[in-house]
């Protein structure tokens, strides 16, 4: 059976460049998304993060969609503990109001940011609690079944737009099985716990009016090339920047060598953050083929979420090009 391809877009700001760069950078990819046949491209939540841009969320998914034709667009995710249902559902609505059929809404429970930034969010510690609440109350909006009496999300769009559940742990898995939604699983970057919360999701899948069987949606790094030399190297200044990055943030903005990160990475800790990517499938179009099949078929994934991380806009566009139809 064909598993779809899709696109989760970082929405990266390379050393450099603006934010301005970044939005025109993923018009382009959600272009190419298109031309190649992917499933959707999805944006995710994140805050404080220099290098990412995608913080309004809906806001990049209404600017991408006007300037594509028909791809689906959402989030992957919302992190709606940082938000009001209500909110949350009448942008969502809004989004599907204006772009009929092409819009999703990943949610997740995470707060997308550091502690100081979550504060700064107004977030209470105790938000992600309430998460299975919120999803019902945020679904309620949507399908016009609003379970606060009174209150109705304006405008709701004349079909509810379809939730996804995030994860990376088993209570994702729980609650998309007792919802009866699909489940997106973040193995791109926390693989530990993919295969017994995708076993446990399908075991107690529970069908419901969106979906009558389990879906699931398993996160893949890709650096496709037209060499496996070229893809390696691209693969390598990537995650030597993402290290870079996650050790500078306690370091006062100190600039680390390559030579630096190497042996960082080679160190404990450093082993850590690297096995975060352990599903990253590298090299030419046949090595990244064979490695996204035998991922997807180790979980009988439905759809993977290809995550494609090259620095360069041009080579990231390669990237998404060279994979496209990889898995029909």
């Amino acid at each position: 059976m064909p598993v779809a391809l899709s696109i989760l877009d970082l929405a990266p700001i390379a050393a450099g460049q603006s934010a301005r760069d970044s939005f025109a950078a993923s018009v382009e990819l959600a272009r190419a998304a298109e031309r190649g046949g992917y499933e959707r491209v999805w944006y995710a939540e994140h805050h404080n993060m220099p290098t990412i841009a995608s913080s309004a969320t809906s806001l990049l998914i209404a600017h991408v969609a006007q300037h594509t034709e028909g791809i689906r667009l959402g989030a992957g995710g919302i992190m709606l503990p940082n938000h009001s249902p209500l909110v949350i559902a009448e942008q969502f609505g809004t989004l599907e109001t204006l772009f009929p059929g092409r819009i999703d809404l990943g949610l997740g429970r995470a707060p997308g940011t550091d502690r100081a930034t979550m504060i700064a969010i107004r977030r209470a510690a105790t938000s992600a609690d309430s998460f299975p609440q919120d999803v019902l109350e945020l679904q309620g909006y949507l399908s016009g079944d609003s379970q606060v009496p009174g209150v109705q999300a304006v405008p709701r769009a004349e079909r509810p737009v379809p939730l996804y559940i995030l994860g990376s742990s088993l209570f994702g898995a729980g609650l998309a099985a007792r919802l009866g939604l699909p489940y997106a699983f973040a193995s791109h970057f926390a693989p530990d716990a993919l295969h017994p919360a995708v076993s446990a999701y399908r075991n107690d899948f529970q069908p419901s009016e969106q979906a009558s069987r389990p879906y699931v949606i398993a996160g893949v790094n890709v650096f496709a090339a037209a060499s496996r030399e070229q893809a390696v190297e691209q693969q390598q200044v990537a995650y030597r920047n993402r290290a870079r990055a996650f050790i500078s943030r306690g370091m006062g903005g100190r600039v680390f060598t390559d030579a630096e990160i190497d042996a960082f990475l080679a160190s404990p800790n450093g082993r850590h953050l690297s096995a975060m990517t352990k599903y990253t499938a590298t090299g030419t179009v046949d090595d990244v083929r064979a490695f996204m099949s035998e991922f997807a078929e180790s979980i009988d994934a439905d759809e993977l979420m290809t995550a494609h991380h090259a620095e360069s806009v041009a080579e990231r566009i390669h990237s998404v090009e060279l994979t496209a139809g990889l898995l029909d």
